[in-house]
């Protein structure tokens, strides 16, 4: 019995030390797993970290020989920053030519033209001919950011501030995002509008920054310093929305983003897409860091609102986002 019982308790011992050699062998094979796929994303997205000029390899997202987008680039009086931004994305593989917002009093000195033209040969891709314009604004209006253009040659324009700088790959991809959806309006930065509740006596609109957006998870704008749509839009806003509405910006001198965000929405009768890319901004702090500028914001949106009689306006959620630049999806 005695024989028995020390035989028992040896062999538990045994199957405890056996078990616990297992554990011990799991928890190992589960933390060097994490450890290779670990060094495998750090390896194969190490160049991502180094900064947005790094899209050297940045794969070429048209599928099949359509053409690709023009760049709108809205500029005053800031050359260099005109420069660094025309530099970076005359590297995007999309890009089929560039129109400059041009209202300054006096004419693009030749330097300046030749300059920028040197720097797109020089930096163009695949023997691709990128074509430079600018179109000359003899008014300063904010309005001429989004005056008709008769002559282009893309369907499509990417509506950009010479400020901001976004990785080509990053680019890229929001052009294919528009190309699922073209009538939508396809960004980078949302804004939201809610229901003032604080006003009994008729329905006030309250515009709200990042912030709003990043607490309630949900938008009804995009931006157009960097944003896609369709050629078409410039038409319309020239042509079809009300004049007020132009009369009243060239006034102001604010919120003709939030003017093309209502004219896309009326048309539409849908939210726009919110693209999720970094932001480089490359100029001094614009506008929206001036006091009052929520309250001012808020009064366009009600104005427009008036004008159009009713919120075209639509709330939603949804974010568009390159599964391949994140760890999980």
């Amino acid at each position: 019995m005695r024989t028995s019982f020390f035989s028992r308790r040896t062999a538990l011992r045994v199957r405890q030390a056996v078990i616990s050699a297992v554990g011990s062998a799991k928890i190992k094979l589960v933390l060097c797993g994490c450890l290779a796929i670990t060094l495998i994303v750090f390896v194969s997205r190490a160049s991502s970290f180094t900064g947005w000029n790094e899209q050297a390899e940045s794969p070429n997202l048209l599928p099949g020989p359509s053409k690709g987008y023009t760049i709108l680039m809205n500029t005053w009086k800031r050359y260099d920053l005109l420069k660094q931004s025309i530099s970076h994305y005359a590297e995007c593989s999309g890009l089929d030519s560039i129109h400059i917002v041009w209202s300054e009093p006096d004419p693009p000195s030749d330097s300046l033209i030749k300059y920028l033209n040197h720097i797109i040969l020089s930096n163009s891709r695949g023997g691709r001919q990128v074509q430079l314009k600018f179109d000359i604004n003899k008014v300063d209006s904010l309005n001429n950011r989004f005056k008709e253009i008769k002559d282009l040659e893309t369907d499509v324009v990417f509506s950009i501030d010479d400020d901001i700088i976004f990785p080509c790959s990053t680019v890229e991809f929001a052009f294919t995002v528009w190309r699922s959806a073209p009538d939508a309006m396809v960004g980078f930065v949302p804004r939201l509008h809610w229901t003032d509740k604080s006003k009994r006596n008729a329905e006030n609109f309250i515009y709200g920054g990042w912030w709003s957006v990043w607490w309630t998870g949900t938008y009804s704008m995009v931006l157009s310093k960097a944003a896609f749509f369709h050629k078409k839009y410039l038409t319309m806003y020239t042509n079809e929305m009300p004049a007020s509405i132009r009369e009243f910006i060239t006034k102001n001198r604010n919120c003709e983003d939030i003017a093309m965000s209502f004219l896309v929405a009326n048309a539409t009768n849908a939210p726009p897409i919110w693209v999720k890319g970094k932001i480089y901004e490359i100029g001094a702090t614009g506008i929206s860091s001036l006091g009052g500028h929520i309250e001012k914001r808020s009064h366009c949106v009600n104005r427009f609102v008036a004008e159009y009689g009713r919120m075209p306006l639509t709330l939603t959620s949804m974010k568009a986002v390159d599964s391949r630049n994140v760890w999980f999806w």
